[in-house]
């Protein structure tokens, strides 16, 4: 009995020992933050707040907030008609530059117009009735001050590649003519809808790779469309195709080609080139490739008036109606088998003449350093090619090369829209009977000038540098156009843009992390590769939300980490994994799947007398997971702020259990 009573104070003063060092230990172990649990929203503030930032991220009724009923309806016209707002302030130093930016680019619209209503198989006056009626809109509807409406040739290439498949332009011109109409009718009403519900966003879904390969396609097939009129064959394929085409062209070289067409043609397109360059080399000199295409139809027009080089073989324009747009509303297809046809066409030139407009919109507006309203541009565009479609236009849009003549001829309101459109009008009403011995080879060359910037070598080098993959898209694109047919190209072009899209989503981008040296920041061990691993820990993250597309995927790729890690340490004979970290500062979101595939990789990792550890998850993420009753599944002690607080924790329970 003394013996054991002897023992007692002996055992209490080690408990005393043992209490007092916890203490310690518990004072100097630094403070480890808990991941913050979010309030319970509200289901109904919850919606709305989801559809506030996807539809109206930008909050376009901030304007109206505090102002009286008279005000907001001022307003609202003001949104709806933006001219109301700034002819305010308008003076005669911004018409300066508006009337010489509108002059200039009137001289650029004209040939180039009666060159791309040919491209969509269209008499030329068509070309020149569409740089008219939809200027005016868009002058009044429309937010951005740089970009210069008309018809452009891509457009033209692809909806008259897609009207002459449905019915033949030389047999049923008449029919051929109302399913034009029929298509821009739909086209606008597309543009003009994606703009009221605010579905702008879904243009971006054509990535820029695919937009440049497209382009560029396109460029190429309508140069050598154009090659009909600049060697003066008679008899040319209505294929798009490259093999096609040359096949076409090669067949008369014997008997078709035109020597003196070829002469004028080589000669004037000699002549643009030379003036493009001039434009480049110095910016001064911006007018200079502005003007040579009106320069050129005047002097082409003139050689063959006097010299009647018509009677020889040389093609000319012959007749082009005189006086304004004649009204087309009754001519619209609104029944029958082609309604649909004209819709389906309507929508594809729609959206292309849309991805054109805002990109070109965006890229003076970056150079200005002012606000573009993507969905007001939508409905300002889809607004006047319903007018235009009523008025006997085909589908206009922005102009990149006009585009640019204005900025650089210093314009500062739509007002330059608006003077190009009146002189349009002066050239229908007076002058459109001199365009009789104009030759098609003239306007191949401004045509063949026009597009072969479109054929961007520095952004496919640059695409082939930064992502392969966009290369891909870029290529697929190019070859769909230029070796097939522009819808093909396009249908190329939109099926790799979701590709990429879907194989992002579904195969995210995981990594092990390692500690830098001399630091507590965790980084990936292939980009840094002097990180180092913490020996009985592997530290994971995924960058991703984490979806029913790609759940099971990441659950496969941490395990599969794990293996190589194990079966690496194993051979080492280095201490097994004890704890695998998740770093999910880069998850933004979970569904049930994705919890659900966590569920499963921890039971995985019981399995293996591993523990599973999360390291900051977001707000969406944490409320998700307590939701799901997973943290307690997981652990309120194993979720963490930060992997270096995870590290720090875990650290001294491994070498009490080594």
């Amino acid at each position: 009995m003394g013996h054991s009573t002897d023992e007692v104070p002996e055992v209490k003063g080690m408990d005393i020992r043992s209490m007092s060092s916890s203490r310690r230990n518990s004072q100097n172990a630094p403070y480890i933050h808990k991941v913050g649990v979010p309030p319970k929203q509200n289901l109904i503030k919850e919606i709305k707040n989801t559809v506030k930032e996807t539809f109206f991220a930008d909050d376009p009724l901030r304007s109206f907030k505090d102002q009286s009923k008279s005000r907001k309806f001022i307003l609202g016209i003001q949104a709806i008609f933006p001219i109301l707002e700034w002819a305010r302030h308008y003076n005669l130093t911004k018409f300066r530059g508006d009337l010489l930016s509108g002059l200039t680019i009137a001289s650029l619209c004209i040939p180039q117009d009666i060159g791309y209503a040919k491209l969509a198989y269209l008499k030329p006056q068509y070309g020149l009735y569409s740089s008219f009626v939809p200027p005016l809109v868009y002058a009044c509807m429309g937010s951005s001050r740089d970009i210069a409406i008309g018809p452009v040739a891509v457009v033209s290439l692809l909806l008259g590649s897609l009207l002459q498949a449905e019915i033949d332009p030389d047999k049923n011109p008449a029919e051929y003519l109302r399913l034009t109409f029929t298509a821009t009718f739909f086209a606008g009403v597309t543009q003009a809808t994606l703009g009221i519900l605010r579905l702008g966003f879904l243009i971006d879904f054509l990535s820029h790779a695919a937009i440049v390969g497209f382009m560029g396609g396109a460029a190429i097939t309508i140069s050598l469309q154009q090659l009909k009129g600049f060697l003066g064959i008679k008899t040319f394929t209505k294929k798009t195709d490259i093999i096609s085409v040359m096949r076409s062209v090669w067949g008369s070289v014997h008997h078709g080609w035109n020597w003196q067409t070829l002469v004028i043609g080589v000669s004037f397109l000699s002549f643009l080139l030379f003036a493009k360059y001039i434009g480049k080399k110095n910016k001064k000199f911006f007018w200079v490739p502005a003007v040579a295409p009106l320069i050129s139809v005047v002097l082409s027009t003139f050689f063959v008036y006097i010299t009647r080089a018509d009677k020889d073989g040389v093609q000319i324009v012959k007749h082009i109606d005189k006086g304004i747009n004649p009204p087309s509303a009754s001519q619209i297809y609104f029944t029958g088998d082609y309604l649909l046809k004209g819709f389906k066409i309507g929508v594809v030139a729609g959206m292309i003449a849309l991805t054109e407009a805002v990109a070109i919109g965006r890229t003076f507006a970056a150079m200005k350093d002012y606000q573009l309203d993507g969905n007001k541009e939508m409905v300002a565009l889809g607004a006047m090619n319903i007018v235009g479609s009523m008025t006997s236009c085909y589908v206009a849009t922005g102009s990149f090369s006009r585009s640019a003549v204005n900025y650089m001829a210093g314009c500062q309101t739509t007002v330059s829209n608006i003077v190009m459109s009146c002189v349009v009008f002066l050239t229908l009403e007076f002058i459109t009977p001199l365009f009789k011995y104009t030759p098609n080879a003239i306007l191949a060359s401004i045509i063949i000038s026009a597009v072969i910037g479109l054929v961007d070598y520095d952004a496919a080098l640059l695409i082939w540098k930064i992502d392969k993959f966009d290369f891909v898209a870029c290529m697929g694109a190019f070859f769909g156009v230029v070796f097939s047919s522009v819808e093909i190209g396009l249908l190329i072009a939109v099926s790799i843009s979701f590709a990429k899209i879907l194989l992002q989503v579904t195969r995210p981008r995981t990594a092990i992390l390692g500690r830098l040296p001399r630091t507590s920041v965790y980084r990936n061990i292939q980009q840094y590769p002097e990180a180092t691993k913490i020996p009985g820990l592997l530290i994971t993250r995924v960058d991703s939300a984490i979806y029913f597309s790609n759940s099971n995927y990441v659950k496969e790729r941490i395990l599969r980490w794990l293996t190589d890690e194990e079966e690496h340490l194993k051979e080492a004979n280095v201490p097994r994994v004890q704890f695998l970290i998740v770093e999910m500062s880069p998850v933004t979101d979970i569904d049930t799947s994705g919890i659900h595939a966590l569920e499963e990789l921890h039971r995985s990792l019981q399995k293996r007398d591993v523990i599973l550890v999360l390291a900051n998850p977001g707000q969406v993420v944490i409320d998700k997971l307590h939701a799901s009753k997973f943290t307690d599944v997981v652990g309120e002690d194993n979720i963490f702020l930060t992997v270096g607080d995870a590290v720090l924790t875990l650290s001294p329970k491994l070498v009490e259990e080594v």
